[in-house]
Formats: structure tokens, C-alpha cells, sequence
């Protein structure tokens, strides 16, 4: 398509001599904004990504796809509900679960907890959990003993072996009120994820112990339900619904964890948009430098059409010099965010060490260290985009180019 000549007169242009100085200066500007705008899309795109998809692994890591409740506020019966549930094509497991809200204190400090109460081997088969036991051990999870999250036990001032105060808001009621309900419990382990909600706030109990304490007798607060496919958890809980007669209520993850996902969405929209700038920016930088290209050689254009170079050679020439800087541009930019992506807890951690400010709080963001997942359809797309906009930028240039006329170029020469 580009003929030898053609190649060499566009690189010649593109190495201004020293009176040409400053267009060179506006080109490798052109150039370097092209390069920071696709690597930044890249990052920011790849940090979206991680987001979504660390909450998305500790969220039904941690609770199922599905809670299946009784018309009630306790599910009795509930080993026959489960077993009918289990039937259900595509549901993987069920685990009987009572969930309530306490206060924990441990030497003079109170912090709001939910505890889960469910069987020691339902507790094992939840591998996030089992997998990421910090101290102690699940072996020791029975009778009254409890596996509280390491921040939770942290901020607590406990360590395995230790006691945790478990206050609940439902008392008992005595002729002289509403007295609330403590028990102590021994901590069999400490468990960390990397997600900082679930590690400062959750307390698992056995399911007896929980029944006792909650005083559900023979009943759970609901299910939790497992499925193979995430996505279809709304069409599995109707199927789990007609199993059972349509009696009960089913919530899924992604009503429950809506405010979630839907900010990381808006949030991935918008910072796309807004980073698409840069390289609409970049792509204009390559036009004014190319316009001011097309006229300071106004003169060398007008003496190679009279030599025989045709409109289409001229336009080709000025085509490929605007079109080599967004190639350029794209492809650094694309190896950058790659690098930076695949790299960015290191980066952050040598950032922290540098400044000694803290980049990335878990308080706020709900993880513990800043997740980046490449996605390669997403890569393309944007190395696709900025390719185009430099294409996109070129064409006016190198047209002007190409219609310029020999005899009015050397008019006054």
C-alpha cells in the first residue's frame, strides 16, 4: 500500500531540522499524550475490573447467591427445605444459617458485629474462609467457640484462646424489664479475606450454640443458597420457589449488593469518558502539528508534484508521518499500562513507603490491597480507539496536503 519512497519522505518530515524545531516539539507532545492517555485508560480500566471482581469473589465467597427466608422470621423444618432445595437443577449446596446483630466487648472496647451461626463442616466446605485462617484452627470450632475476623479481634485486643462478650439487643425479658442478653465466647480462630467489612465485623458460631443464644429452639433464620452460574440466581430462586410450593421469600445477591456493583459501574462509565479526553486531546495535538507540517513544507510539496509524485502519493506521505506518532504513541502507552496494571500494589507500596501517606485506606475501599485484572477485550478496544482517533487525525492534514497546488505554493519562491 506504501511504496519505499513513501516511507522515507514521512520519516525525513518527522525529523524536523532545527528551524523546524517546534513542530517537532508539538509532535513527540502529541505523542507522549497519546501514550498517557491509552495507558491510563488501560489502568484505570484494569483497577475497575479488580474491584468488581475481588468484591464479587469475597461476597459469594462469604454469603451465598441466594437466601431463601420463611413466610416467618424463623425457617423451622428447615433440613427437609434444604434437602427439596437441593433438587433443584443448578443449585450446588444449602447451608442452614441464623444471622443476628450483636454488640462484642472484650476489656472496655464495644464494636457492632453480625454474627452467622451454621454447622462446623457447612463452616469448612466455605473455603475463603477455611483457606484464610490467620490463628487457631476450625478443629476447634464446636460448642462455645466462635472464629471472628482479625480485624474484629484486633481492634478487640484478643488472640485465639481469648474470650469475646456477645451482647444482643433482643433480651430477656424480668419483672424488672428488658434485660439484654450476654454470653461469653471462647475464639477457636481468626480468619482475614482481604476485605476489610467482613474482617472487622463477622462472628461465626456454631449452629447450636447460635440457636441457644438467639433462642430459635429447632429453626434457622434462612438458607443460604449455592448455585453454578452467579448470573442466573434470579431465575434459579423462582425454580426454588415453585420446588417449595411458593411459600418463603428468596433475596440474591445482586439485590442485596446492588449499591455495590452499580457504583463500580457508574464510576468505570464515567472515568472512561473522562480519560477518553486525553487521546481526543492528543489526537488534536497531531493535527495542529501536522497542519503546520503541511504548510512549512509547501515548498517541498509543489516540487514533487512537478517532479511526478501524484495527489494520492503527497497524501500518503503526510498520512503516514501524523499516523506513525499515534502508533507509536498507542503502542508505548499500550506496554506502560500493561507494566503498571500488572504491577500496581508494588507501585502503591513503594509510593506509601516514598511519601508516607497512605494511597489506599481499607476502611474506605472495603479491600486490603488494590486489586488490577486485565481484561483483554477491554486492551483492545481501547489500543483500537486510539489508533483510530490518530487515523481520524491525520486525514485532514495529509488532504490539505495533497490538494495543495504547485504553481500557488511557488508563487513567491
Amino acid at each position: 500500500m506504501f511504496s519505499a519512497f513513501e516511507w522515507m519522505m514521512a520519516m525525513r518530515y518527522l525529523r524536523a531540522r532545527r528551524q523546524e524545531g517546534f513542530i517537532s516539539v508539538i509532535a513527540w507532545f502529541s505523542l507522549l499524550g497519546i501514550a498517557l492517555g491509552v495507558a491510563t485508560l488501560i489502568i484505570v480500566m484494569s483497577v475497575m475490573n479488580g474491584f468488581r471482581q475481588e468484591l464479587l469473589t469475597r461476597i459469594l465467597g462469604i454469603n451465598g447467591h441466594l437466601s431463601l427466608y420463611g413466610v416467618s422470621a424463623q425457617l423451622t423444618d428447615f433440613d427437609a427445605v434444604a434437602d427439596k432445595t437441593r433438587a433443584v437443577p443448578g443449585v450446588i449446596g444449602v447451608t442452614p444459617l441464623i444471622e443476628g446483630q450483636v454488640m462484642a466487648t472484650a476489656r472496655g472496647v464495644a464494636q457492632g458485629a453480625m454474627v452467622r451461626g451454621l454447622r462446623t463442616a457447612d463452616l469448612t466446605r466455605r473455603t475463603i474462609v477455611a483457606d484464610n485462617i490467620k490463628d487457631g484452627s476450625l478443629d476447634k470450632f464446636n460448642g462455645n467457640s466462635v472464629v471472628i475476623g482479625a480485624r474484629l479481634a484486633s481492634r478487640l485486643g484478643l488472640t485465639v484462646g481469648d474470650r469475646v462478650t456477645l451482647i444482643s439487643p433482643k433480651g430477656n425479658v424480668t419483672a424488672f424489664g428488658t434485660v439484654p442478653r450476654v454470653r461469653a465466647y471462647r475464639i477457636a480462630a481468626t480468619f482475614q479475606i482481604g476485605m476489610y467489612e467482613y474482617e472487622s465485623s463477622f462472628i461465626f458460631l456454631p449452629l447450636k450454640a447460635a440457636q441457644v443464644y438467639f433462642r430459635l429452639a429447632d429453626a434457622v433464620t434462612n438458607l443460604e443458597v449455592f448455585v453454578e452460574d452467579p448470573d442466573r440466581a434470579r431465575d434459579l430462586g423462582q425454580a426454588v420457589l415453585a420446588a417449595l410450593g411458593g411459600k418463603g421469600r428468596i433475596h440474591d445477591w445482586q439485590q442485596a449488593n446492588a449499591s455495590f456493583f452499580n457504583a463500580i459501574q457508574v464510576e468505570r462509565n464515567v472515568m472512561f469518558l473522562i480519560l477518553t479526553l486525553i487521546i481526543v486531546v492528543a489526537a488534536f495535538n497531531i493535527i495542529s502539528s501536522m497542519i503546520m507540517l503541511v504548510k512549512d513544507k509547501g515548498k517541498d510539496i509543489a516540487i514533487l508534484r512537478t517532479m511526478g509524485a501524484t495527489r494520492a502519493t503527497i497524501l500518503r506521505i503526510f498520512f503516514l508521518a501524523g499516523a506513525s506518532i499515534g502508533v507509536i504513541g498507542t503502542l508505548a502507552g499500550f506496554g506502560l499500562g500493561l507494566a503498571f496494571a500488572e504491577n500496581i500494589e508494588t507501585i502503591r507500596q513503594w509510593i506509601q513507603g516514598l511519601t508516607g501517606t497512605e494511597l489506599f485506606a481499607a476502611e474506605i475501599y472495603f479491600l486490603s490491597q488494590l486489586p488490577a485484572v486485565v481484561d483483554p477485550s477491554e486492551v483492545v478496544a481501547v489500543v483500537l480507539m486510539g489508533l483510530g482517533l490518530s487515523f481520524l487525525a491525520t486525514l485532514y492534514p495529509a488532504w490539505r496536503a495533497a490538494r495543495t497546488d504547485p504553481a500557488e505554493a511557488l508563487r513567491y519562491e
